[in-house]
């Protein structure tokens, strides 16, 4: 086995040992493994059951980053995006009204569109035409958003008639549990506590049980029969209408950008950055598999640092995660009692960890920060990624002009800018 495995994931050359390995890729499992869980509880806002999007979750956890760690062999899992999720299903779903399926096959059709870019020198055009400011302030904004969803689910926000929103009543039972699994959260992240988020879930399940806000659990046998519903379930009723197309858009230049940005650090980490060709091949046909799969796109999970930093170098931690991610379907009866106010903390927490993206911003260049800051206030306050990041991309060609600096936009941004233009257009007219 460990010839093998030397063989297939050139270890000796990487510096790294098989046991090496599986520890770094038990250690991204346990720093991720939480995603299951979050990921399923904000697909079933969408109208798919609890259990399907576990195992939907499971499988395309699995299947990329067993896709990365044998076709690229990098330590970069994939897992469903924190985020993108929040798009398919607030956006998409309960916003532009897409039914979940059709939804899917928005996935569908955005996986194609990536896969092409990443197997076409497009990718590498895109990549330089994008500021960078633009690509730091769509993470800040949903990380807002997420942020604001997770405020919202615990009762800590309401609306308000007056004034929109409103701090919810802090003697709810439900906002004690948010409060008290959010401070638990707290301490255990900042005492780098491995697998703080999973911890965080389960206290917070716990508190619930206790205050009455869920049920005991285990007492369904486990089945794919809601599954079975799902898989390859997408939906193409709603191709010829402009909410499916301008959802392929967004969509598509989010997990393009997502991708580009979190792979880069990853392989920067490991000083092997020449290698984001395979790898972005890879999560472009991982998140193709997504729209078969049904859930909303994976990306490089930020988690999959954990590993690198547990001394994972090769494909061998990403395959590792992978087949482990496989074992959380002996839980998925359990995970429907997990209630709101115990997610709700990890959304805070991600929301706030998403805000770090800010500081790499040049808010001191107007033409910079103020379509960054467009982006950052528009995504949560509009509650659409889509609207946010289009203000954000048509507001910053124009400041370049206006400050006589057109020059440097280069000429594909003026294509993508333009398209932007012609979405809040179309929003007008319809």
């Amino acid at each position: 086995m460990n010839r093998y495995f030397q063989r297939w994931f050139q270890l000796r050359e990487h510096g790294t040992t098989p046991r090496r390995e599986l520890m770094a890729g038990l250690t991204t499992f346990v720093t991720v493994v939480y995603i299951v869980a979050v990921n399923s509880t904000i697909l079933s806002d969408a109208g798919i059951p609890v259990e399907a999007g576990v195992v939907a979750t499971v499988l395309a956890s699995c299947a990329g980053s067993l896709l990365v760690g044998l076709w690229a062999n990098a330590p970069i899992v994939m897992v469903p995006g924190m985020g993108i999720n929040v798009l398919f299903t607030y956006t998409f779903v309960q916003k532009m009204g897409l039914s979940w399926s059709e939804a899917l096959a928005v996935v569908l059709v955005s996986g194609v569109l990536f896969t092409a870019v990443a197997f076409s020198p497009l990718s590498g055009v895109l990549q330089k035409s994008v500021p960078g400011s633009l690509k730091e302030a769509i993470t800040v904004g949903i990380g807002l958003l997420l942020t604001l969803i997770g405020l919202q689910k615990g009762g800590l926000v309401v609306s308000d008639p007056r004034t929109l929103l409103a701090l919810g009543d802090l003697g709810e039972p439900r906002v004690l549990v948010t409060c008290a699994t959010l401070v638990i959260g707290l301490i255990l992240y900042a005492r780098k506590v491995p697998g703080s988020l999973l911890l965080t879930l389960a206290a917070g399940t716990v508190l619930g049980i206790f205050t009455g806000l869920t049920g005991t659990g285990g007492e369904q046998t486990h089945s794919f029969e809601a599954y079975h519903q799902l898989f390859g379930g997408f939906s193409f009723a709603g191709l010829l209408t402009l909410p499916f197309w301008v959802a392929v858009f967004s969509l598509t230049m989010v997990i393009i950008f997502e991708n580009f940005g979190l792979i880069q650090g990853q392989l920067e980490m490991l000083r092997r950055r020449e290698e984001s060709p395979q790898v972005l091949k890879s999560a472009s046909l991982s998140t193709l598999s997504c729209g078969w799969l049904g859930t909303s796109p994976t990306v490089a999970t930020v988690e999959t640092v954990a590993g690198i930093t547990a001394g994972g170098r090769t494909g061998l931690t990403a395959v590792t995660t992978g087949l482990l991610f496989l074992l959380t379907l002996f839980a998925a009866p359990w995970i429907g009692m997990i209630p709101d106010s115990a997610v709700a903390p990890i959304l805070i927490l991600i929301g706030g960890l998403m805000l770090e993206s800010i500081r790499r911003i040049p808010l001191q260049d107007f033409t910079e920060g103020f379509p960054a800051y467009l982006v950052i206030a528009l995504i949560p306050l509009t509650h659409s990624i889509p609207d946010g990041i289009a203000f954000g991309f048509v507001v910053y060609p124009l400041l370049k002009l206006a400050a006589g600096r057109g020059k440097d936009v280069p000429i594909p941004l003026y294509i993508i800018s333009g398209l932007f233009l012609l979405h809040l257009i179309l929003r007008v007219i319809s």
